[in-house]
């Protein structure tokens, strides 16, 4: 059981995740911008999951590749600030989900990286949301997920 004391990193550990290695931008951009105290980290996508949901992907799948997309957005979060402890909440994460025209379950998909930031900030991880389905996204990538972050001054 979580303490009040535990830090989002060792809740990361009590779930068995752990933040995987940075991914180099794949453009000419940055991973993050800070501007005064938010944090906008640039869309991440994974290496494990290509394909597009409703087709290729299940919505279980889907999910998972969202939770990975957070843990990637989460790394480079760590490596700009030292430690997730510094994150005072989580403003609004922006899913990008590769979709088959019919499908619609793109809220069940990034609920994989919303529950994530809850499990690890509690309230300070409740946050604003948008869930949209994309004709295709890079690499083929099954979701991308962008965020934006409030942090300690």
């Amino acid at each position: 059981m979580s303490h009040i004391t535990d830090t989002p990193e060792q809740r990361l550990q009590e779930m068995g995740l752990k933040l995987p290695e940075l991914r180099q931008p794949a453009g000419n951009y940055v991973g993050c911008v800070q501007t005064g105290n938010l944090l906008f980290l640039a869309g991440q996508g994974t290496n494990e999951y290509r394909g597009k949901l409703g087709q290729d992907v299940s919505i279980e799948e889907g999910y998972l590749a969202a939770r990975q997309c957070m843990l990637n957005l989460l790394a480079v979060a760590k490596h700009e600030l030292g430690e997730l402890g510094k994150v005072k909440r989580v403003v609004k994460i922006l899913g990008f989900v590769n979709s088959d025209p019919a499908f619609t379950d793109q809220p069940k998909v990034m609920n994989g990286a919303s529950d994530l930031l809850v499990k690890l900030f509690g309230e300070r991880g409740k946050h604003g949301r948008s869930a949209v389905g994309m004709a295709q996204l890079p690499l083929n990538n099954a979701v991308e997920v962008e965020m934006i972050l409030e942090i300690e001054n």
